[in-house]
This record gives C-alpha cells, structure tokens and sequence, in this order.
C-alpha cells in the first residue's frame, strides 16, 4: 500500500444530511468546543508551523473570533460547515476582512502549497475542502441566469438566488483534470511547460471536456500537447487540487507511436525517460539545482511516477 497523497484522506464526516437545517448548525456553530478555520483574503490558511510535532492547522474558537460571526457593523463573515469528527464541529471562516490575527492565537496565515506537504495528509485533506469552497462563494455572488444577489444556503454549500421569481440554485463545481503517464518500452513521457522552473519535467495533463470520458481525455491531450497515440488507458489514482477547484485523475495510458512533436504552447519540450532517469528525478525533486527534476512529493504526478517505478502501475 502507498501512503495517501496530499489533499486526500480528509477525516471529517460532512453531515451532509444535517448541515441545511439551520437550527443544527446553530447550535454547533454556539458550542464552545466548535473549531474555526481561518482562510486569509488572499486564501492562505491560518497554521501553526512552531509546533514540536510538526505544523498542524491553528483552529480558533468561536470567543476568538466573534467579531467575525457578529459583527457590530456590516455582515456576517461566510462560514462553511466542513464536517465534524470526534463530536466536534469545524468550520472554514472567510476572514478576508480580517486585518490581522491575533497573535494569542498561535498560529499565521501560510499559502496554502507551501505548507500542506509538511501537515498531516489529513490536514492537507481538509485545507483542500476549506480553500476551494471559500474560493468559490467568492466568485458567486451573484446569479448567473438573472444576476441578482445570491445567498449562503446548505451550510455553506449552496448559493440560493435572492430573487424570488427565479429561485435558481448554484452548487460549488469541480474541475475533472487528467494526469498521466503515457509509458512505451519501458520509459515514461514527460514533458516542460513554459512556466516550470529550470529543469522540472512532469507529467502531461488537461481538463477533461464536456461530453468526454476519462479514457477520451487521456487521449486527446496527449495527440493535442505530443502527438503521441495512445491505447490502452488505465486509472491509478485521483487528487483534490484547490487551485480553484479541480480533482486531478491519474492514470497510465498505453503509448502506441514513438515520435513526439509538442504543440509549442502547451509544452516548451517532452522526451521520453527511461526508469533510471525518472528515478533519479524523483529523488531531486526537492533540489533546486538539478539539472532534471520531478515535481515534489504533494504533487500527484510526482506519485504517478513513484509507483511506475514501483511497479504499481503497469497497463
């Protein structure tokens, strides 16, 4: 078994029947004991990275942040029910309007790709729920069939249009993406986008289409960024990646011709890489001076790779 990868294995049960009632949130969002995730205007997360057992997500109580549930003036800040685990409620708090935090609280507001690789993947799990929903009822204010206001319903996971004569519903989306790893002879097909740093090689990826399947998709990006055709297909594993919103969906897929020729926008550069290369990859990733590099462990192209080399993902 492999470990579980960053932003995976979020523990918290989303209540997903109880969170629209509003008086069980009430009294969960009352309790004392509730905890309160922090996510900054520019969506960082608020950490403790001083701890001696690691960074761990710095949670506040609802006495700490008070002013952010019941402000004297303006509104409330947008809370989102995350879950609750062990009998506790946790909640993701936009603090966009808050100037700083206090320092009492044992904690600062850390991008969130930085720090999610050094937390518990569990945390990293709940990091990815709470940046993208946040994110989300950012952009949603408002409706898209009429364009009146919309309003937090469903615990944080609906926006309900103001407008009573058109009562339109909007859901928080999820962007599917493929990833993969096309594989012919014994080596792996990498490729360079343009604003990689120096000497990073990764997997080829690219949302999938409307209309599409996951098997179509690992395809046509691979014809589209490579020219390299692609048979057999083969999902490992999958990814939430809060950069809005998307889940990444790894595979291997079967590459049945040899002569590559990149798009030019897509991908700067793609070669093929034999295991002794990949692996050696693999183990600079985290050096800046290598002259080749996969990218770091949290990324789900870097563990498509390691378990490749494993040999946990043949066709």
């Amino acid at each position: 078994m492999h470990p579980p990868i960053c932003f995976t294995s979020n523990p918290l049960d989303r209540q997903s029947a109880h969170r629209g009632n509003d008086d069980w949130r009430l009294e969960r969002l009352r309790d004392p004991d509730s905890r309160f995730l922090l996510v900054s205007g520019d969506l960082k997360a608020f950490v403790d990275p001083r701890r001696p057992d690691g960074p761990r997500i710095a949670w506040v109580s609802n006495a700490q942040i008070l002013d952010l549930l019941v402000p004297q003036r303006g509104d409330p800040a947008p809370c989102i029910f995350l879950g609750e685990a062990e009998g506790l409620a946790h909640f993701a708090i936009d603090a966009a309007g808050l100037d700083r935090a206090d320092p009492s609280w044992g904690g600062k507001f850390i991008d969130v790709r930085s720090i999610a690789g050094a937390l518990p993947v569990e945390e990293s799990g709940i990091l990815a729920q709470a940046r993208s929903i946040v994110d989300w009822h950012r952009r949603h204010g408002h409706c898209a069939v009429c364009g009146a206001p919309t309003e937090v319903a469903d615990g944080g996971y609906k926006r309900a249009c103001s407008d009573s004569a058109c009562a339109a519903e909007h859901f928080p989306r999820t962007d599917p993406v493929v990833i993969m790893l096309v594989i012919r002879d014994g080596r792996c097909l990498l490729g360079r986008q343009p604003r990689f740093p120096k000497g990073v090689f990764s997997a080829l990826a690219g949302f999938v289409e409307p209309g599409e399947s996951i098997e179509d998709a690992v395809r046509r990006e691979i014809d589209e960024e490579a020219g390299i055709a692609v048979g057999k297909v083969r999902y490992i594993a999958s990814q939430p990646w809060p950069y809005p919103s998307s889940l990444m969906i790894g595979c291997v897929g079967e590459g049945i011709s040899e002569e590559i020729e990149v798009d030019g926008e897509e991908l700067d550069e793609a070669r093929w890489f034999s295991r002794d290369e990949v692996a050696a990859m693999i183990a600079a990733s985290e050096d800046m001076q290598a002259p080749l590099r996969m990218p770091p462990a949290l990324s789900l192209a870097h563990q498509l790779a390691r378990r490749w080399l494993d040999g946990d993902a043949d066709l």
